[in-house]
């Protein structure tokens, strides 16, 4: 498979849960979405119709899935689904835009296993609650879901790091947890060059490496970590 038929499965499936996500939906809003021709559209959704997927075309209004048509692999509560939605905009005002991104896919994923009724009631929902300013907040690091990688799978990561001073170091860290500050977030590594646990600002953090090699993962706890050396 070449990276044009990967980058087609990979629109295929996003269409689908796109479909499942929201009742109706034109080839215009879709073309826009993943930067495609309209005619790409028609061709992706013909492709989806000949798989056996029931899509509805509804004239001069755009694309529906049949009703009952979707995969379930877990059921939420109507109260479930708007603690989600509030999560969703909590999310908003984080100023990491991979975590933001990776939590948008996550909720268009979520949204696509409700049923028409609830996912109505949710998305309802998500256009009436908003916090403060939020939409707008400018995302000043891009690196959080790499670091949650690296910290989970124990990756030695390399970064390069501006301190206050602008002075910029090249850094072998070993990502041991994430703190959220006012929507900002701090990385606690133990850092190689200074041979102790240090504090890391993602949005001063200018490049990222996960290596392959791994670390001997740090035998304590987080709050055993404030614990020892706070």
């Amino acid at each position: 498979m070449n990276d044009t038929d990967t980058k087609r499965l990979s629109r295929l499936t996003a269409i689908l849960i796109q479909l499942q996500t929201k009742r109706l939906l034109t080839a215009t809003e879709l073309a826009d979405r993943f930067s495609v021709s309209i005619r790409t559209i028609y061709r992706d959704i013909k492709a989806l119709e000949q798989a056996g997927v029931p899509i509805l075309t509804e004239e001069g209004k755009g694309y529906t899935l049949m009703q009952g048509y979707r995969v379930p692999p877990v059921m939420f509560t109507e109260s479930q689904a708007n603690a989600l939605i509030l999560a969703e905009q909590l999310v908003l005002k984080n100023k990491d835009a991979s975590f933001v991104k990776d939590y948008m896919e996550a909720i268009d994923k979520i949204k696509a296993v409700l049923g028409y009724s609830v996912r109505d009631k949710a998305n309802l929902l998500a256009e009436r609650t908003r916090f403060d300013q939020n939409i707008n907040s400018e995302r000043n690091s891009n690196n959080l879901s790499e670091l949650q990688f690296a910290l989970t799978n124990f990756n030695l990561t390399q970064i390069e790091y501006t301190n206050e001073a602008e002075q910029i170091t090249t850094r072998l860290i070993e990502p041991f947890a994430l703190l959220s500050t006012q929507g900002n977030w701090l990385l606690v590594a133990w850092c190689r060059l200074r041979n102790e646990f240090r504090y890391f600002r993602l949005d001063r953090i200018k490049k990222l490496h996960i290596l392959a090699e791994k670390f001997t993962p740090h035998s304590m706890t987080l709050q055993e970590y404030f614990d020892r050396y706070y």
